[in-house]
């Protein structure tokens, strides 16, 4: 019979992270219910890896994480006054958009193939214009409406999409990234490590499930340290 492992026991977060860091396994699940500390973990890690000037600019860092941080890095604009325009929102200064700059990198045909997977809308990046200073995403969704005794297709533009269907959407356009992480893309040189913390938050069991199938293929495919931590 092999020797169970002995426990081992953690005094704060920063040396778990460590801990998962310097580890040989490639592979890293953790478990553990709400309100215990995934996400703070997740930042520990990211933290670590992490390099500032004296003014506390970014130098470099090393991992690519998906958690409660990068879904805020998505914020509507609900276009309050004429409720047309609901765009949601960019903000590139993070360095999980890198790739957007990119001419050579067609990030929205990386991102469908995962995201109708999942949902049946659509979507395209509006760029930056002089009412917009961050691009800004428009989602799409083809309906049918009646027309007379006949039904007919209508598209609907900027129309306001679940907050499931945002959490899907996101990660969906964090699976492109780590694509072009696999694909040696320069843009996402940086990125040594994969943290992913909790990718089902708003989900039904359903889209639960095909998370889950996406996070095995993610792990498979890609020959970096990957780390998932979920309550699920």
């Amino acid at each position: 019979m092999a020797k169970q492992k002995e426990t081992q026991i953690y005094s704060n977060l920063q040396d778990l992270a460590n801990d998962i860091r310097s580890s040989d396994n490639i592979r890293t699940i953790l478990f553990a219910h709400n309100c215990v500390g995934k996400t703070r973990l997740s930042m520990e890690y990211k933290g670590i890896g992490t390099v500032k000037d004296d003014d506390g600019n970014t130098i470099s860092r090393d991992t690519l994480y998906f958690n409660a941080y990068t879904e805020d890095l998505f914020t509507w604009d609900n276009d309050l006054k004429e409720d047309k325009e609901r765009h949601l929102i960019i903000n590139t200064q993070s360095h999980f958009f890198d790739g957007l700059t990119e001419e050579d990198i067609d990030i929205e045909s990386k991102i469908r193939p995962f995201l109708h997977r999942y949902v049946d809308f659509n979507f395209k990046i509006l760029p930056v214009d002089e009412k917009h200073k961050q691009p800004r995403i428009s989602f799409i969704k083809e309906v049918i409406v009646k027309d007379g005794d006949a039904d007919r297709a209508e598209t609907q533009e900027n129309i306001k999409i679940s907050r499931g269907e945002e959490t899907i959407f996101i990660w969906c356009f964090f699976l492109a990234i780590v694509t072009l992480v696999a694909d040696k893309v320069e843009a996402y040189s940086w990125v040594k490590y994969v943290y992913v913390d909790d990718p089902i938050s708003s989900l039904d069991d359903n889209n639960a499930i095909a998370v889950a199938s996406h996070l095995a293929q993610l792990m498979k495919d890609c020959d970096i340290k990957v780390v998932v931590s979920s309550h699920h």
